[in-house]
């Protein structure tokens, strides 16, 4: 029996309300420990994986009690997208728990001028989207590019990375994400 040990803490964590940075510093361990638990490229010992879960908290016994629910569903209407997004940003996922899941598919919608910040973002996993409508700047490390509509982009997310609309009009793209990082 194989048990995803790092989806179900990620579905705990985000349940919580808890950032990996904030789990990391309630356990004692570092930022880069929860990350690699999560994206199930280690895996932890008993005493720090109580450790890890004192920091939400949960018990051990609770922790792989925990059932998946029950069987995914496969179909989602518009309004069946779930918005995680704030501010002139929308971020419209498919499906609400994504729980187990190893993809996660966004409607992203930029407002003019609607930007994820100056300070890069920065996760693991690989992301990649196809622009819809309007003109979105990438930039990745220190390449930028403006995208239009058809045009798309691919990276690792370990590479610092911002999204920014650029013209009087919003931008639309659709993308997906691996693993599950909002």
């Amino acid at each position: 029996m194989s048990i995803d040990l790092g989806g179900r803490l990620r579905f705990l964590r985000e349940r919580h309300g808890l950032s990996q940075r904030e789990l990391a510093k309630r356990a004692g361990v570092t930022n880069s420990t929860i990350s690699l638990i999560e994206s199930n490229q280690t895996n932890p010992s008993v005493g720090a994986l109580k450790r890890i879960l004192d920091g939400i908290p949960i018990g051990l016994a609770e922790f792989f009690a925990l059932e998946p629910d029950r069987r995914q569903k496969v179909f989602y209407e518009s309004r069946e997208l779930v918005e995680i997004g704030k501010g002139n940003i929308s971020y419209r996922q498919i499906g609400e728990n994504l729980f187990g899941r190893a993809l996660q598919i966004l409607k992203e919608r930029y407002e003019p001028g609607g930007d994820t910040g100056k300070v890069p973002l920065v996760h693991e996993g690989e992301e990649g989207g196809i622009v819809i409508s309007g003109r979105i700047e990438v930039t990745v490390d220190d390449e930028r590019r403006i995208l239009g509509p058809g045009d798309a982009y691919y990276f690792e997310s370990r590479r610092p990375h911002r999204f920014r609309c650029i013209g009087p009009n919003p931008c639309e793209v659709v993308s997906a994400c691996t693993p599950p990082t909002f």
